[in-house]
């Protein structure tokens, strides 16, 4: 869900549950997530003030407004706000307890027993994400540095449900032996899935360096031979020592009634006993100190394999009481936010590197400013360290400009606004400050900081923070360029281990554990977008809600690498790329720093079957947004230098690819499903990216991008008949003749038996493993019935079949997930996991056993009506992020669905049989015709 083309995020934090980490959006720009325990007698609360629609008059807007804060007797903090825009609630619990509090040997042992929290409690023995699913809650967990929090979004009828499972796992849940065991070898999948990226290998060895004596060098997950050596008895004892109400924070944001909802919340946790004063561990004691180096330092160097060099640094900055902390994340963003960036400027730009970015890290107990690039291929890391050496010392000696201050508080005050449109994320906001700094209004006090900044306050912490003597750097070289490995085949896949798969979790056992919804049923209807289509064929759909004074722009142009050639793979996408690099009055610096001037963004990227376009913007800044999508889709130059520079970047981003395992196992995987003829086979390569012309992208760009295969979605708080009238101004003279361009679809067969593919990749840690075929269509009268076959055979890695057998039962994936990947074209059904290279073949036979127990056996009413029941509860929790919502009204449009889908959508569901499933696992499973694709180190185990 988190897929906003935010910058601001930290790439630290470790998810329990998925296939890899999820980035964690700060609240505020460049902002860690876990920040300091005092608030500076400086920071004020602020007056923001934030352009208005036409209609409404300024204004100023607290983020914090209509918060309460309440403490109960047992010491647990509780933070609500109402917010009554979707019918929709989100409860979350927060830790102070993280990596911080842990030392050598055992590294890793808050992230392990946030896994176990799972697991089940003494009066409810049974996997709680069965329990959150069947709420159809959108739950997940993460340990930090700092902090461990748990959080989940409801429908509102669902409120109480989420506060007596919060409260029951907060001190009775269950953690013995065999869970333990289990989630180990989980955990372990987890890190040593990290340990396949180069980027985290490095990371860590450069806090480790910079931190000797500081639990803020090690690993949030700890390493392997740590988690290996956890015993219950130590797991248990953090959890008795930090698992009290008095060491937490309960987080209630979305559309309920306070006073009602705290008379249930002091029922569920105020039941729960506080410690005593002396019982009470003073975490704000707990320092885990982060020093300043004293003397230069040479760079570290890791010669490893891997696919394009990268350059890491850190440089150790105070805690967030310090009143420097403001000008710092103005410096961040000067340096390193946006095109107009110095850094970008200096290092992309000029064809150093692919990729260059920053963010700061500001702790309870210090923190630390992160420089990290991605090298161009030939170009040497040290000469990108001296452009970054460079380019600091020339903002210590010359300061910056009046514009690029006044930018960096433009898109600071847009992205903290941006980043609070959804409820989940304004209750992270909360939590994060409650707990980190004991006060819930830091984020107020930091932006009204941040306008007093001045360009002498820049150039001041510059000075004192990015000093060359306070630096740790990193260089990653690899040892070998990754080319294309190797693919073997096993040809059909023997299945014969002797395993029987356990039976299916009975729905009416988890129905027995789950706590009763609220009585008063949700009565909620789903507005519906406005429709219209330009004379040249362009269509709109607009949707008023004017919760937030933003916009959220979605766009689809059939213009995507369905078009693609094998000769001309890379076609696409580079087009796409491409369009913000000029205009016929506008090089791509104006282009960039006119939206990058009101915190504005705007992206194109190409995917299989058309170009995605996204965009944000707060309210008042709409005009220049389409003002701009309009220049570039009619006016795009494509410069000759910024294809050549997109060129190389695309050649970098190959390479990579082609060194992860999840990316180069499913160019594997469609390669092998459908024929040489489909455009789904095609993938670029370096000679097709090579081949590519300017005088081909121009032709491709004349030919495809078209009004007439253009659809815009925009959510948010504006007046329709303005908008209408801005769009008509803007793109109704975009012309085009003829009739759209067109592509063949080939017919695709099963393979007659299992196939089985093994890309080696010597070096990784973990394997990738994918199997299915092709699937449907979003048409396909299957459509509705496979969602909930789905939902049950691998909807979600804790509660589905695949999920309970090869995750819960065998702990031999991190995350296993199915889905029907159904578009305008018939894409594929696929199975991923990631496993131990040794653990693959073991998995894979569970997963086809468990196939074949699904066509042999089908599923039960009352699995269908449990998974029903999670999809239709969980889809106004979608729908009430506006990014969710703008991308389903503009896909429905797309896939030629009636505006009344938005609002049926749950009523088609709710009619599917458990006969349709039924029919639809005999129309759609084949285990015997399954295409297998392993991608990692080969073992002699997982052929």
């Amino acid at each position: 869900m988190l897929n906003r083309s935010h910058r601001f995020h930290l790439p630290f934090l470790l998810f329990a549950i998925g296939l890899s980490a999820v980035l964690f959006f700060s609240p505020v720009a460049g902002f860690s997530q876990t920040t300091g325990l005092e608030t500076p007698q400086a920071l004020q609360p602020p007056e923001i003030v934030v352009r208005q629609s036409n209609d409404q008059q300024p204004g100023s807007l607290s983020l914090t407004q209509g918060v309460k804060k309440t403490v109960l007797e047992n010491g647990l903090t509780v933070l609500t706000k109402e917010v009554h825009t979707a019918p929709v609630v989100t409860v979350q619990v927060w830790y102070r307890v993280g990596s911080r509090d842990e030392t050598p040997g055992i590294n890793g042992i808050a992230h392990q027993l946030e896994h176990l929290l799972f697991k089940g409690t003494q009066s409810r023995p049974i996997q709680f994400g069965r329990l959150f699913s069947a709420l159809g809650s959108s739950s997940n967990a993460f340990t930090s540095y700092d902090q461990t929090a748990y959080f989940g979004t409801v429908r509102r009828d669902k409120l109480d449900a989420l506060l007596v499972l919060e409260a029951d796992r907060m001190q009775n849940s269950i953690i013995d032996a065999d869970q333990l065991t289990s989630e180990k070898r989980v955990v372990i999948s987890e890190l040593q899935g990290y340990e396949n990226s180069p980027d985290y290998r490095l990371r860590r060895t450069v806090l480790r360096t910079a931190f000797p004596d500081s639990s803020y060098g090690l690993p949030i997950g700890g390493t392997k031979a740590d988690v290996e050596q956890f015993t219950v008895e130590q797991v248990r004892a953090y959890y008795r020592t930090y698992y009290h109400p008095d060491n937490a924070v309960l987080v209630i944001v979305g559309d309920f009634q306070t006073e009602p909802t705290l008379k249930r919340v002091r029922e569920s946790f105020g039941q729960i006993a506080g410690r005593s004063p002396g019982e009470r561990k003073d975490l704000a004691s707990t320092q885990a100190t982060v020093p300043a180096q004293t003397k230069p330092t040479t760079p570290i160097v890791l010669r490893e394999r891997g696919s394009a060099p990268l350059i890491q640094m850190v440089y150790p900055l105070p805690t967030v009481a310090h009143p420097d902390i403001p000008a710092l994340q103005v410096m961040d963003l000067v340096l390193t936010e946006g095109r107009s960036s110095r850094l970008y400027q200096a290092l992309i730009e000029t064809g150093l590197t692919s990729a260059t970015g920053g963010y700061t890290a500001n702790l309870i107990a210090g923190g630390w400013y992160t420089l990290y690039a991605t090298a161009v291929s030939g170009q040497s890391l040290e000469k990108i360290d001296q452009v970054f050496l460079q380019t600091i010392s020339t903002l210590q000696e010359k300061g910056i400009t009046e514009a690029e201050l006044n930018r960096a508080k433009a898109q600071l005050l847009a992205s903290t606004i941006l980043q609070n449109r959804d409820i989940t994320s304004q209750a992270f906001q909360l939590g994060n400050d409650q707990i980190s700094t004991g006060d819930y209004r830091y984020t107020d006090k930091i932006l009204a900081a941040v306008k007093q900044v001045t360009s002498a306050d820049v150039q001041r912490v510059a000075k004192t923070y990015l000093q060359p003597i306070q630096r740790t750097v990193g260089y990653f070289e690899p040892l070998q360029q990754a080319g294309n490995p190797g693919v073997g085949s096993s040809g059909a896949v023997p299945i014969t281990e002797n395993f029987s798969p356990g039976q299916p979790v009975d729905p009416a056992e988890v129905a027995k554990y789950l706590p009763p919804a609220n009585a008063d049923a949700v009565k909620s209807t789903q507005a519906l977008p406005q429709s219209f289509t330009l004379p040249n064929g362009l269509k709109v759909l607009l949707l008023p809600d004017r919760s937030t004074p933003t916009v959220t722009l979605s766009g689809y142009i059939r213009a995507g690498a369905e078009f693609d050639t094998p000769e001309s793979a890379g076609l696409a996408s580079l087009t796409a790329g491409n369009l913000m690099n000029g205009t016929r009055t506008k090089d791509a610096l104006t282009l960039a720093q006119t939206l990058e001037n009101q915190g504005a963004r705007l992206g194109f990227s190409a995917n299989r079957e058309g170009v995605s376009v996204g965009g944000i913007a707060l309210d008042g800044d709409l005009p220049i947004l389409i003002s701009t999508l309009a220049d570039v889709v009619q006016n795009a130059s494509f410069p000759a230098q910024e294809l050549e520079l997109s060129r190389q970047r695309a050649l970098t981003g190959l390479k990579l690819e082609l060194d992860n395992p999840a990316r180069l196992g499913r160019r594997v995987f469609q390669q092998t499903v459908y024929p040489n003829n489909h455009p789904f086979h095609t993938f670029p390569t370096e000679a097709s990216l090579k081949g590519i012309t300017r005088d081909g992208m121009v032709r491709f760009y004349q030919e495809h991008y078209r009004p007439d295969a253009t659809v815009l979605a925009l959510v948010g708080s504006f007046d329709p008949a303005t908008v209408k009238q801005l769009l008509q101004r803007e793109l109704g003279l975009w012309k085009t003749a003829g009739a759209p361009p067109a592509v063949t679809y080939p017919s695709v067969s099963l393979p007659k038996s299992p196939v089985r593919l093994t890309p080696d990749m010597p070096g990784k840690t973990q394997s990738v493993t994918l199997l299915g075929y092709q699937g449907i269509n979003r048409r396909d009268p299957l459509y509705y019935p496979s969602l909930v076959l789905n939902e049950i055979l691998g909807g979600s890695t804790l509660s589905s079949r695949l999920g309970t057998e090869i995750r819960d039962r065998q702990g031999l994936t991190y995350g296993i997930y199915s889905f029907f990947a159904a578009g305008q074209q018939k894409g594929p059904f696929l199975i991923q996991m990631q496993t131990a290279p040794e653990d693959a073949q073991r998995a894979i036979v569970a997963t086809v056993k468990l196939l074949e127990q699904l066509r042999d056996v089908g599923v039960t009413p009352d699995e269908v009506t449990t998974a029903k029941r999670a999809l239709t509860n969980s889809y106004p929790v979608d729908l009430a992020d506006p990014d969710n919502l703008t991308e389903v009204i503009l896909m429905n449009q797309v896939y030629g669905l009636s505006l009344d889908e938005l609002r049926q959508f749950p009523a088609k569901v709710d009619a599917i049989t458990p006969v349709q499933v039924n029919q639809a696992i005999k129309e759609l499973i084949h285990p015997d015709r399954l295409v297998i694709v392993t991608a990692g180190p080969v073992s002699a185990a997982s052929k």
